[in-house]
This record gives structure tokens, sequence and C-alpha cells, in this order.
């Protein structure tokens, strides 16, 4: 009787309707292959496009079945995106220097996915903001270039959302 029970529980949990995340692929199963070409870049630091297109090709090559290919004529989609906008500020600073000891950076992005075959746009999202905070040394002997590594480590955080948001349609 305590079998069937448990059964009967684990029944009820399993059909709730309820799913793991990430699992879901909006994107139609005819496309196999994704072009993904070099971001536009509308702002004035010249490796924030370069790092974010790598980025994405890296996520879409470990996390999907897709097969990227170099040039959009191969592809049975095409991601295309920009960097619209790049914004940097301090955010906390140093009461006994006045210095900066924090600091935000703001990317914008517009990024579209479109089926080569017909012109559909599968996805688009033309304001896709990500925010990175980073610590500045205010010692002068001590310091270090710290917005290299905040970059990078947006550039990853936008790859794995822009990656989700394709798949998933978010």
């Amino acid at each position: 009787m305590r079998g069937l029970v448990l059964v009967f529980c684990l029944s009820l949990l399993t059909a709730c309707g309820y799913h793991v995340s990430g699992k879901a692929d909006l994107v139609p199963k005819r496309i196999r292959t994704i072009a993904i070409p070099a971001f536009g870049n509308a702002t004035n630091n010249y490796k924030i496009s370069e790092r974010i297109t790598s980025a994405v090709t890296r996520e879409f090559i470990s996390r999907t079945r897709y097969r990227v290919v170099a040039t959009p004529d191969q592809a049975d989609a095409t991601l295309t995106g920009a960097v619209v906008n790049l914004i940097s500020y301090s955010t906390v600073f140093d009461p006994a220097t006045n210095r900066a000891s924090g600091a935000q950076v703001i990317v914008i992005l517009q990024v579209t996915l479109t089926d080569r075959s017909n012109g559909t746009v599968l996805f688009t999202r033309p304001n896709f903001e990500f925010r990175e905070r980073y610590e500045i040394s205010v010692d002068a002997s001590t310091y270090f270039e710290e917005s290299e590594v905040a970059l990078e480590r947006l550039s990853r955080d936008v790859a794995r959302s822009v990656v989700s948001a394709v798949l998933e349609g978010f």
C-alpha cells in the first residue's frame, strides 16, 4: 500500500506543469546553422563589440545544437548585433581621497536573429541592457585596471543572456 501511495505522490509531482528553465527551443527545427558576423559598434570602446561577438559565438557553440558558421551565405539563420551604447560611471567614492573606488559599466545592444530562407525575424531585442560593477583601487601603488576584466565578465553575461533569450524567447 505504501508503494502505491508513493507512486501516486510522485506522479502528482511530475505532472504539475513545472519544467526546468533553459530547455525550451523556440527556434524552428529546420534551423541547423547560424552565422554570427562581427557585431557593430557605435561606441568609443573599440574592443567591446569583438569581445561580445566572440563570447556569443562561444556560448552558441557550447550550449546549443547549432553549428556556427563563418558567413551568412552558409547559414540557415543569421544573428546580427550592435553595441549601441557603453556608459561607464563612478558609483562609490573613497571619503579619504575623494577618488572613485567603485564604478559601473552599462552596455546596450541590439540583437536580431533572422531566418535566411524567408527573411523572417525569429528574435529581436532592440534595447538589450547589461550592467557590471567593479572596484577601483584608490592606492596608486597597487592600482590595477579592473575595467577590462569587468568588460570581459560583462561579455560572458551578455553571451549567456543572448543565447537564453534567443532559445527561450525571453
